[in-house]
Order: structure tokens, then sequence, then C-alpha cells
């Protein structure tokens, strides 16, 4: 009996020994565990900062791109009418644009329409007939009228007249110092306005 209680004893002291052992691992993994939890801890908010970061750039950058866009677009648009005005002949295209550029804009298929008086069209049909009633912004179908000065009358050529056939390579030094001299007669007269 003596034996089995020496026995009991030890497997007791053992077992408190483990658990002793036991004790100080865990105690020791908490202390470290507590040692590095800081140093994650500040790592994972570093780390969301740079995020934050990251998504806030892409946020602008987005938000860059749309704006560029959309003045691309606008350009892209403002040229095209403007283009389409002058094709028509408009004699002061930015102030006929200034007058239309707010009725016309672009549908989700990138056609360029208007909104008028008899519902939605097409550019050209639209700029046509705001031409029909703005013919003022057409060019004058008659040059003149009372007040209007002449209109200025073509240099007439001497008796050396030259003919802008007769301008070649190689021809003679006397044939070209003729029409240099015939140029010189021309543009001395369209300077004074004769």
């Amino acid at each position: 009996m003596d034996e089995q209680k020496e026995t009991l004893e030890q497997g007791n002291n053992q077992d408190d020994i483990r658990g002793i052992i036991r004790e100080t691992i865990e105690e020791f993994f908490k202390r470290q565990q507590l040692k590095t939890e800081p140093a994650y801890k500040a790592e994972l908010i570093e780390e969301r900062k740079r995020r934050e970061q990251l998504e806030r750039r892409l946020n602008e950058l987005v938000e860059e791109n749309k704006r560029s866009r959309q003045i691309a677009e606008e350009t892209e648009r403002a040229a095209t009418i403007r283009a389409e005005l002058q094709r028509m002949g408009v004699a002061k295209v930015d102030v006929a644009f200034r007058a239309v550029k707010d009725d016309i804009y672009r549908t989700e298929d990138g056609r360029l329409v208007a909104r008028g008086e008899q519902g939605e069209m097409g550019l050209k049909e639209y700029l046509s007939h705001f031409l029909s009633e703005n013919p003022e912004f057409l060019p004058a179908r008659i040059a003149g009228g009372s007040g209007a000065a002449p209109a200025p009358k073509p240099p007439v050529l001497g008796s050396g007249a030259a003919d802008l056939d007769k301008i070649r390579p190689g021809m003679s030094a006397e044939e070209a110092e003729q029409i240099r001299q015939e140029i010189v007669r021309i543009a001395s007269q369209t300077l004074r306005g004769v």
C-alpha cells in the first residue's frame, strides 16, 4: 500500500509538474502575443491607411477621366457644329454657333441631334431650318446697295502684259525681266488701291 501511495504521489507530482510547465508555456505565449500584437495592429492600421489613400487616388483619377472625356466630347461636338455651319456658308460661324449650341446634344448612339419646334431632328436638318429662319447669318446675295463702295477693279495689264503661260524654266533673261517688271507694276497698283 505504501508503494501504491508512493506511485500515486509521484504521478500527482508529475501531473503537477506538467501542469506548471503547461501554464508557464501558455503564459509565455500570451506575453509574446501581447508584445507582437501591437506591432500587428500598427501594421494593419498602416496597411488600411495605404489602401484608403489608393482608393481615394483611384476615385480622383476616375473623376478626372470623366471630366477629360466630357471636355473631349464637348470639344468634338463644338468642332462638328462649327464645321457644318462653315459648310453651309455661314459668314459669322462663332455667332451662329453661340445661337445654336445649347439646342444640340449627343444621343446614346453618338449622333448629334437638336431639340426644335418640330421635335428632335438631325444636326444638318436643324441647322438648315435655323439658317432659313435666320438668313442674316448667311452672306449677302447681292453685294452693293446704297452707300456701298464700288468693288475694286482688276488691274489693267499694260501693253507688254505678261502671260502666266509664258513663265517657264529656261526662258530668256529678257522675257524674265519683262515679267518681273509687269509683276512690280501690278503689285504697286494694288498697294495704292488703283
